[in-house]
């Protein structure tokens, strides 16, 4: 396949990486510096106490590509819109777009650059960290969710999770995708948009009532508007997993928090705002969503 991955961080260099043994890859990022070290001495992976390379193409100017059978999206979703504008010529008649990014609601942009039936929506389980310019540690290896948002004959998925499984990925195929994205959504509309308003560690949010309590009001009203749009909720399950992550990584810091930190924009809009507006939609009261969200811009606004 010819494979477009736009966004080289981490979790773009691990497909990009990986999908490059047996494809045409090339990795479309801005960072000029990480386009010549991998064009000029491969991307390294750190698996399992090895380090592999590969040799993907990089790119930070994809005007002379061909056109590809299928783009990843891996940018910060904040991105996402501008980074489709500005690589719109790699996307032909039968081009398919797959974001993996976190949160929901992306559609909504995909959908003016390639029609419904064309975009694939997915959630992924690997973990990676960047380590230094061109490397990046591969710590997790779980599953990649796949799925339509409609209907269709096409064999794309079936191709895709081939073609990924081939290149040492474990896909699953799910015919309601949007559970599983939702099934995420909870942990980072909870947990995650928390840490951001506190700028604080995942741990604190199990050492502190207060803290754990705001977590907890976050988490009712996402629990409810998944409910509203017929998804299977869990609450007791879903609780006790989101606590266990708060014990487990209790020194973690969530990209929210890291990116208020940092003085970044953050991806709140596809997390904290995709609950809103969907709550809003079915008529499911969020106010603690809409304050969260409206304070995690206000913080956004210091920088």
């Amino acid at each position: 396949m010819k494979i477009a991955v736009v966004g080289a961080g981490a979790m773009g260099s691990i497909y990009g990486g990986k999908l490059s043994q047996n494809n045409e890859v090339y990795l479309v990022d801005v960072n000029q510096a990480y386009v010549d070290f991998v064009n000029n001495n491969g991307l390294i992976l750190s698996e399992k106490d090895t380090e592999n390379i590969y040799h993907p193409k990089a790119v930070s100017d994809s005007s002379n590509l061909p056109k590809m059978d299928l783009i990843i999206l891996f940018v910060k979703s904040i991105f996402s819109e501008v980074a489709l504008q500005n690589n719109k010529n790699l996307i032909g008649e039968n081009t398919y777009v797959m974001t993996l990014q976190n949160g929901a609601g992306h559609e909504d942009i995909l959908q003016k650059f390639v029609p419904l039936e064309r975009i694939i929506r997915g959630t992924t389980e690997d973990v990676g960290t960047v380590l230094e310019l061109g490397k990046v540690r591969r710590s997790g290896d779980g599953n990649t969710n796949i799925g339509m948002l409609v209907e269709t004959d096409s064999t794309i998925l079936n191709d895709i999770k081939q073609t990924f499984d081939d290149a040492g990925f474990n896909v699953r195929i799910k015919d309601n995708i949007q559970q599983i994205v939702w099934d995420k959504l909870i942990n980072n509309a909870s947990l995650s948009a928390t840490t951001g308003v506190l700028k604080c560690t995942i741990g604190y949010l199990n050492e502190n009532q207060y803290a754990n309590n705001m977590m907890r009001a976050l988490f009712d009203e996402v629990c409810a508007v998944a409910k509203a749009q017929g998804l299977e909720v869990d609450k007791e399950l879903s609780w006790e997993k989101i606590t266990a992550v708060t014990i487990n990584s209790k020194d973690g810091v969530t990209s929210i928090s890291t990116d208020l930190q940092n003085g970044k924009k953050t991806e709140v809009d596809t997390i904290t705002g995709a609950v809103v507006r969907m709550g809003h939609k079915l008529g499911v009261p969020v106010k603690t969503q809409e304050f969260v969200l409206n304070t995690i811009h206000a913080m956004e606004g210091h920088i």
